[in-house]
This record gives C-alpha cells, structure tokens and sequence, in this order.
C-alpha cells in the first residue's frame, strides 16, 4: 500500500472558517446536484490497532473496491490527533480516523462547521502501564508518564484519573505526576531505557510495553466506564466533502463495515495485515503474537457511543484543556444508519 504522509502547519480559527464558509448545516447528508465524483478521496489514521478497521481496509481494498475504480485513494498517517486536525482543516484529507478529543477540538474551532462524525471504528484498547516497583496510583507521585500529546485522548483520561486520585499535572510537565506527550514509538523505548516511569496509551503499545519493556497494567480504561464500552476512535468527514460528495462517502462507509466483518470473520488474518503496516509506518513492528493479545482488549463497532464522547468533552472542560462546547450537529449517521438498515442491523445513536 502506497503510504503519503502529509504535513501540514498551525492553522488558525480564522483559516478554518475561511475554509468552511459554503459548508452545509447540521444534519446535511447531500443531494444529488452536489454529488460529483472528487476523483481522489484522502484518508487520515494512526498507525494503532484502535485504527485497524482503516489500516486493514486499506491494506486488503475493502475500500478500493467500494469507491470503484473511478476514485484514487491518498492515505496521510499521523502521531497525533492535533496533527490530523490541521490537516483536516487544511483540506489535505477528506475522511480521518481519529479520537474523540480531536473531534471535539476540531468541532469547537470551527463552530462546528469543519466535519461530522460519520460512524465509529473502535472502543477500549487504552491502558496506563507503568514500570515494575510501581503498584498504586499513590506511587506514582513525582513520577513521569508518557501520553501521545498533549490534549489528545489518552492525555485528557490520564489528567482526569490523575486528578480524581488527588494529583496536579500541567501542560509544561509540571505538577505532581510529570506527563511527558510523545510518540508511542517513541514512548516504548522511553519505558526501555527508564526515561519514563509508565505511559497512557492505546494499543498495541500498552501490550507491547508489557512485553518488550517489563511494565505492568496499573489501569485498564474500561474498568472507568459503564458497560466497560467508551469511544477510543471515530471516523470524521470533512463537512464540505460530505456535501459535494455524498455517494463517495456512503461508499467509503460500505467498505468500513465490509472491513469490520472481514476482521470479525478472520481475526487473525488482520492481525498480521495491522503488525506488518504498523511496522512499515512506524518502524517498529509489533509481534503477530501482541497483536493477538492487543485485539483482545479492543471492540471494533461502527457505533460512535456518541455518549461516552459526551463524557470526554466534558472531562477535557473540566481540566481547562476544551471550552464548554455545544456537540449538538456533530454526528451526522443518516448515511451508516441507512446501510445498516439495508442489512437487518440496529441504527446507532448521534447522542
């Protein structure tokens, strides 16, 4: 698969409106006067296994197929959910795999109007792994833990249980408990070389931490949510490219759930597609035997559990890291819902 890392500058709120100005309103799923071939569809993700569904439809064509012949696809892979917003405010890709912190990041600096959440791809997979000789959150006083970056969703739920446990942290990696944000790659071989104490991350890192650098979970995410369920990634659009091409999107969101039953059919055939394309992305290919026990702890499902995003927006305000935002016109599912409809499926909820 053809890899195109795009990187893109600092874009300001003025750029974003600017890009955004003839976007559609709340709700808007095209029209047929709209709904011309773009000729090229752009897609964004991490190299995670919380964004399998899009390295494994990439990867195997899911989506190459469902868009037909007649469309190019670009990829962009990114380390961070601030990085893919620029990029998604800069129109350098049309449809991103991303974290709910991000989104409602993007959704607040726009006013709402630079994307729409268009379906879900993963819940869970997180975990706060911590070096041995560390047992307990009041151990972890004075001690230095990694997340991917600052403000992204593994950092907002590091700070907030942090917090919950009596601990200050600061965005200049002051405080109690000193968060250090960097890259997952770059975090495993921080936690090797004892630069780091422990690290919020989603997997496989968590797994690989515990096994290529003798950590230990000390909290497992789900354990902090109802149902053990919580939103770990979305899939976003481009507000303007939903509205000039919405056939190229409900096409795009055939091949995402083509993609979630092959991997449900043939866990483990995605399991070696996602070691060999997070190893070609990132440089450091995870074991097919991690992934497997990374798979574990990660439910695929195109619903966004757009309720536990609800929850992270707020936990983010509360920690002066989000401004009350009003989320009310970000999901737009009329188009997923319409197919899973088609399929004898449950609709999935925007709220």
């Amino acid at each position: 698969m053809h890899i195109t890392r795009l990187l893109t500058g600092a874009v300001t709120v003025l750029g974003v409106l600017a890009l955004t100005a003839c976007s559609a309103g709340a709700g808007f799923t095209g029209s047929a006067e709209a709904d011309t071939s773009s000729g090229t569809v752009t897609i964004g993700y991490f190299p995670n296994v919380t964004h399998a569904p899009a390295i494994v439809g990439l990867a195997d064509g899911e989506y190459r197929r469902a868009l037909g012949g007649g469309v190019t696809i670009k990829t962009a892979t990114f380390n961070s959910g601030t990085e893919e917003v620029e990029a998604l405010f800069a129109g350098s890709i049309d449809i991103g795999f991303i974290g709910p912190s991000p989104t409602v990041t993007a959704w607040q600096k726009s006013d709402g109007r630079a994307l729409k959440v268009i379906a879900g791809a993963a819940a869970g997979g997180v975990d706060l792994v911590v070096r041995a000789g560390i047992h307990s959150a009041a151990e972890l006083k004075g001690k230095t833990i990694a997340t991917p970056s600052l403000g992204n969703t593994q950092d907002v739920a590091a700070r907030y249980w942090l917090r919950g446990h009596g601990f200050t942290t600061d965005a200049q990696g002051g405080g109690d408990v000193h968060i250090e944000p960097q890259d997952n790659a770059s975090a495993l071989t921080a936690l090797q070389t004892g630069a780091i104490d422990g690290a919020w991350v989603p997997e496989p890192w968590a797994t690989r931490m515990v096994d290529e650098a003798g950590a230990h979970v000390l909290v497992d995410e789900a354990d902090l949510w109802p149902d053990r369920l919580f939103v770990t990634t979305n899939v976003v659009v481009r507000t303007d490219f939903l509205a000039q091409h919405p056939k190229e999107v409900g096409a795009f969101l055939r091949g995402l759930l083509a993609t979630l039953d092959a991997m449900k059919k043939d866990p483990a055939a995605a399991q070696r597609t996602v070691a060999t394309e997070i190893g070609a992305l990132s440089g450091s290919r995870p074991k097919v035997s991690e992934l497997a026990s990374s798979w574990k702890n990660v439910v695929f499902t195109a619903d966004p559990l757009a309720g536990t995003l609800a929850v992270q927006a707020q936990h983010a305000t509360g920690l002066g890291l989000l401004p009350k935002t009003d989320l009310a016109g970000l999901y737009d599912l009329a188009p997923l819902n319409a197919l899973l409809t088609a399929r004898g499926d449950r609709p999935v909820a925007g709220r």
